[in-house]
C-alpha cells in the first residue's frame, strides 16, 4: 500500500476509561465488559474512506499511572492521538492533561522541523450510560476546543460513533498531509502562549481612533495599504 496511506494512530486515557473496548469494537467488531488492563497492545486495520483504502495502524497504551512511564518513545511519532476519557468517572478528563503534554511537546518539535503535525480527537467514552454521567458533553468539548482537537462521544459497547470518530482522524490527518505539501502553515492549539513582540508605534501627530459602530475597517480600496489603527498595533497574537 501507497505510503500516503498509511496512518499510525495512538490511543491514550486513563485506566479503565475503555480504549481497549473502542480499539476491538473498530479492530473485530467486539465488545468485553472485562476489565484487563493493557500495558501496549498493536493492531492493524484497513477502512475504506471518501473512496480510499488506508491501512492503520492501532497502538493500545497504557492507562494506569504506574504504566505510563512505560510509553515508548515510538508512541508520540504517530500521526494521530484518539485521547479517550470516562463521562462516569470525574477525574478521567483531568488525566488526558498527563498525555496532553506529551502530544504538546512533540507538536512543538515536529513544528520547529517543519514536519507534518499530529491531529488529535478527544473520544468521551461510555455515553451509553447516561444515569452515571459525571463530565458532560460541554466540558468535554470545551477541553479538546481549547486546545484545537475535535470531539466526539463514543459507546464501545453501543457501537456508537466508532466508526465516525476514527474516519475523522484519517481525515484530519490526510488534511494535515496535504496542507503541509502545498506549504500552509499549521496553527498550533498552544499559538496563545507564542506571543509575538509588539510592533514599534510610528511617530505622528496624527491621533489614532479606535474604529467605532458602522466604519468599514476591514474594506480598503485595492492596492492602497490599510491603516493600522493604534490599538491594532498594541495586539499580541
Amino acid at each position: 500500500m501507497d505510503q500516503a496511506n498509511k496512518i499510525s494512530i495512538t490511543i491514550c486515557g486513563d485506566g479503565g476509561c475503555g480504549k481497549s473496548s473502542i480499539t476491538l469494537r473498530l479492530v473485530r467488531s467486539q465488545w468485553t465488559h472485562e476489565y484487563d488492563p493493557t500495558i501496549e497492545d498493536s493492531y492493524s486495520v484497513t477502512r475504506t474512506i471518501d473512496g480510499v483504502t488506508y491501512s492503520l495502524a492501532l497502538t493500545d497504551t497504557a492507562g494506569q499511572e504506574e504504566y505510563r512511564g512505560l510509553w515508548s518513545s515510538s508512541n508520540l511519532h504517530s500521526d494521530a492521538f484518539l485521547l479517550v476519557y470516562d463521562i462516569t468517572q470525574a477525574n478521567s478528563l483531568h488525566t488526558l492533561e498527563h498525555f496532553n503534554t506529551l502530544i504538546e511537546v512533540e507538536r512543538e518539535t515536529r513544528y520547529e522541523q517543519d514536519k507534518v503535525l499530529p491531529v488529535c480527537i478527544v473520544a468521551g467514552n461510555k455515553c451509553d450510560l447516561q444515569g452515571m454521567r459525571q463530565i458532560g458533553a460541554r466540558d468535554g468539548l470545551e477541553w479538546a476546543k481549547g486546545r484545537g482537537y475535535g470531539f466526539m462521544e463514543t459507546s464501545a459497547r453501543e457501537m456508537v460513533n466508532i466508526e465516525e470518530t476514527f474516519a475523522l482522524l484519517v481525515r484530519r490527518v490526510r488534511d494535515a498531509r496535504l496542507d503541509h505539501a502545498h506549504g500552509i502553515a499549521p496553527v498550533l492549539p498552544t499559538a496563545k502562549a507564542r506571543t509575538q513582540p509588539l510592533e514599534p508605534l510610528q511617530t505622528t501627530d496624527e491621533k489614532a481612533i479606535p474604529p467605532g459602530p458602522g466604519s468599514h475597517s476591514q474594506s480598503s480600496p485595492p492596492g492602497r495599504p490599510r491603516k493600522k489603527s493604534f490599538w491594532s498595533k498594541l495586539k499580541c497574537w
